[in-house]
Order: C-alpha cells, then sequence, then structure tokens
C-alpha cells in the first residue's frame, strides 16, 4: 500500500506566530494517526522557524508513527538526529532566507560533505533518505551514498500543475516517472513530496515505484476548513484510489 506521512511543520508555524502551546503539533500528529496517516514527518530547521526541539523530544517519546526527521547536513542537526534515532532521516536542502524548501539537495555536487552524514546515521540504524531533484545523475550518487530511499522533489510538477501549464505538469510529471523507475531499479525504496494537494495528487500516487507520499503545509492548510482528520481522510482516499486504478 502506498504510505502517507503527514508533515506538522505548519502547525507549529501557527503556534509561533503568537507563542504559547497552541496548536500543538504532537496533538496534530495523533490526529493524522487516527485518520488514516501512516508516519510523520517534521522538519527541525537551524534557525527553528517552527517545529522546534521540544516538539521533537515529545514527538520521539509520544507518537506510535514512524518519525521521519528533515534536516540539514550540518553537525547540530546529526547530533540531533543521533541522539534520537529516529526511524527515518530525511537530508534535505536548507537556506535562512527560503519561505520553504527550495528544490532538490545536489548530492552530485555536494557527496564528499553528504557522504559521512549518511553514513553515521545508517550505522545508528535510521532509513536514510536523499530529498533531490528527479534526476538520474542525483539519484546514481544517491545509490553511491549508501542512502536507503530517495524522496522526489515534485514542488515544480505542483507549480505547473497550479499555473494550469498542462505541458510543463507532462514533462515534470515523466521526470517523475523516470526517476522512480531508475531508482527503483538501483535497489532504493522511491518517496515523494512537496507541494501536493488534493488536485494534483493522483498522477503522482499512481507511480508505482512510490511507496510513500509526504505532505504537510496544504493539509494544515485544508484543516481550517474542514479539519484535519477529514482532510488527512481525503488524501489517504485519493492515493489510494489512483494506486488501485493504476494496477488494475
Amino acid at each position: 500500500m502506498l504510505r502517507l506521512g503527514v508533515n506538522i511543520d505548519h502547525v507549529a508555524t501557527i503556534r509561533n506566530a503568537r507563542g504559547g502551546a497552541h496548536p500543538d503539533p504532537v496533538r496534530a500528529a495523533h490526529a493524522a494517526a487516527e485518520a488514516g496517516a501512516d508516519g510523520i514527518t517534521a522538519h527541525l530547521r537551524e534557525d527553528r522557524r517552527h517545529i522546534s526541539d521540544a516538539d521533537i523530544d515529545r514527538l520521539s517519546q509520544e507518537i506510535s508513527l514512524p518519525l521521519n526527521l528533515e534536516m540539514a547536513a550540518t553537525d547540530e542537526m546529526l547530533a540531533i538526529a543521533l541522539r534520537h534515532t529516529p526511524h527515518a532521516v530525511c537530508i534535505v536542502p536548507e537556506k535562512r532566507e527560503e519561505r520553504t524548501t527550495e528544490g532538490g539537495l545536489d548530492v552530485a555536487a555536494q557527496h564528499r560533505h553528504i557522504a559521512p552524514f549518511v553514513d553515521q546515521l545508517s550505522a545508528a540504524g535510521c532509513r536514510v533518505s536523499l530529498f533531490i531533484e528527479a534526476d538520474p545523475v542525483q539519484i546514481a550518487v544517491a545509490e553511491a551514498l549508501g542512502a536507503a530511499v530517495v524522496e522526489l522533489h515534485t514542488g515544480a510538477y505542483a507549480e505547473a500543475w497550479i499555473a494550469g501549464d498542462r505541458e510543463a505538469v507532462e514533462h515534470h510529471l515523466t521526470r517523475l516517472r523516470r526517476s522512480a523507475e531508475e531508482g527503483a531499479r538501483r535497489g532504493l525504496e522511491i518517496h515523494a513530496g512537496h507541494g501536493l494537494t488534493f488536485d494534483c495528487v493522483r498522477p503522482v500516487a499512481a507511480i508505482p515505484e512510490v511507496v510513500e507520499l509526504n505532505i504537510g503545509h496544504f493539509l494544515v492548510g485544508e484543516a481550517i476548513f474542514s479539519g484535519l482528520h477529514a482532510a488527512v481522510k481525503r488524501m489517504r482516499s485519493l492515493m489510494d484510489e489512483a494506486r488501485s486504478e493504476a494496477a488494475a
């Protein structure tokens, strides 16, 4: 079954806008689990703009679903990951000035820097994922680095969908399909995520090699109108329908 990882970062963003304890991202994680999520994703940024160290402490202790910790390749984040040893660690690019993660990690250019992080996290028992563009060179380097997982960046695809650019949508979708095939051929587990919505999730969910989608900002936004439980359940249903139809 195609898994759904729910990213709860922006529950913390809303909390931090005012300070205090509400809304609680750990409560959101429990609600996502009850609605059918298969895992929880949280990005501990260097500037702590949303998820905090205390959130990671609580998530590690209080949730029953696998925790996927997103982090930059820094010594500080490595030490935190090794202290908690979450089920999975996804190494992502990070810039202070960006509003959200912009594009995939260039593992081809940064392989010497990233290699020790993959090695140490893997040795500690974490499944290491690299958040990359849908590109065969990046996939080949991810395999060479020993990562267990690659997460394909779907942001450009999602933006093309919103813009109504059908040619660009098909271009990016073809790249995602071919990269998923190539990654699976190399023995990598294939995940995908970034910018996916109810409207554009189905074609990505239908890619047979993709085993997990990580979705957050859209679900938190939809929760304002329908509640988080309903938003997660609908996303889960759309994913399942797309996978079932693709297999028929």
